[in-house]
């Protein structure tokens, strides 16, 4: 398969910055029809409920910096990959949460598009 962890990762973490997230056409762009995600409140959240909920973001912006490190991409198929990472949420230079994150990512026929994403909370 021709996709490089750099790629994902660069489309994964543009989901992170508040000017993708406010932006309905930058976030329609990046999840795929059908998505899904398990939030780490244990909430289920659709494609149409996650893109209302950031762009409801910008307006109250989450506290902190997000900090987003240990990457890793699986192949699933010649069409999928799979990447986990971990994130720390920053304030003062003081983690406040840790979570463990993952995410599918298909190929269309438009790029690649997030399908399903995952957050659970752990230790530090």
């Amino acid at each position: 398969m021709d996709v490089a962890l750099a790629d994902i990762r660069a489309l994964e973490e543009a989901l992170h910055r508040a000017d993708v997230r406010g932006s309905r056409a930058a976030v329609e762009a990046l999840l795929a029809d059908g998505f899904v995600e398990f939030g780490s409140s244990g909430s289920i959240y659709d494609r149409e409920a996650i893109i209302r909920l950031l762009a409801a973001e910008v307006d109250a912006p989450a506290e902190g910096r997000l900090r987003a490190f240990d990457y890793a991409l699986t192949v699933i198929s010649a069409d999928a990959v799979l990447l986990t990472y971990r994130t720390a949420r920053l304030a003062d230079g003081k983690p406040l949460r840790h979570v463990l994150r993952s995410s599918i990512w298909k190929r269309t026929g438009a790029g690649w598009k997030m399908l399903f994403h995952q957050g659970t909370p752990t230790d530090a």
